[in-house]
């Protein structure tokens, strides 16, 4: 990894912890151009309100997505769900409740500060079908062709190696698996310097993929039927996005 990406990781990494840790405290956080500050295009505002008072206030309050996988997903009894990126939590354990006692819901996290947060939202929640990871979306900690869904909510574009992140899902994934993520996906005609200039890429915009890059990163990783439906702008150019694609069987 180049002294940059370790740079842009460390950058990442520092702002989830704080995020961590004001959601810990009581406070709220969310992706976008403020790392602290919820609105219609970042947060748990995006899922529904019977989701939100069903669970931990701390796992809500800790959520940075730009969308609600869990919801895209289509989740069966017994399937077993890797999270990229899973925060505090809000989605592997919305994603427990739907795959069911008889499933098994795994959340993967860079961040010792989000992992303690995830864990004790788990508990509060009695959730038991549930395993938090430490590691990279880039070297996922999980044995090959062992997942049936990967989800993530807004964390693919804070990669530094969104080839390998899409190598390691396609790797993790069963014969016939799918994926279902929301992710910020730019506009084809804008060029990386004007993505930068709509905002940081902590806060979940610089480092966005274009429509056509991302479908030609998980082609290329082997996966078909790759769909990318907008659901909101995030910034000018800048979409949230549900991505679904297919590890073929």
């Amino acid at each position: 990894m180049s002294e940059h990406s370790t740079d842009l990781r460390e950058t990442v990494r520092r702002r989830y912890a704080e995020a961590a840790v004001r959601a810990t405290a009581g406070g709220t956080a969310c992706c976008g151009p403020e790392p602290v500050e919820v609105d219609a295009t970042f947060g748990s505002t995006l899922y529904a309100a019977d989701e939100r008072e069903a669970l931990p206030a701390a796992a809500v309050a800790a959520s940075l997505g730009c969308g609600n996988p869990t919801a895209v997903a289509e989740l069966r009894t017994g399937e077993r769900v890797l999270d990229l990126g899973s925060g505090g939590g809000i989605d592997v354990l919305l994603s427990a409740r739907r795959v069911g006692p008889t499933g098994k819901a795994y959340g993967l996290d860079m961040t010792d500060e989000m992992l303690e947060l995830a864990l004790a939202n788990a508990v509060k929640a009695g959730a038991t079908n549930v395993e938090f990871l430490k590691g990279t979306i880039e070297a996922v900690p999980l044995p090959a062709n062992t997942i049936d869904v990967v989800i993530s909510n807004c964390v693919i574009n804070l990669s530094t190696d969104k080839p390998a992140v899409f190598a390691e899902t396609f790797r993790v994934l069963k014969p016939g698996g799918r994926i279902g993520v929301f992710d910020v996906i730019a506009d084809d005609a804008l060029a990386p310097a004007q993505r930068a200039e709509r905002g940081d890429y902590a806060g979940c915009v610089a480092g966005a993929l274009s429509f056509a890059e991302y479908r030609q990163g998980l082609e290329a990783a082997g996966f078909t039927d790759v769909e990318i439906t907008t659901t909101h702008a995030v910034a000018d150019g800048m979409h949230s996005a549900i991505v679904r694609a297919t590890k073929p069987r």
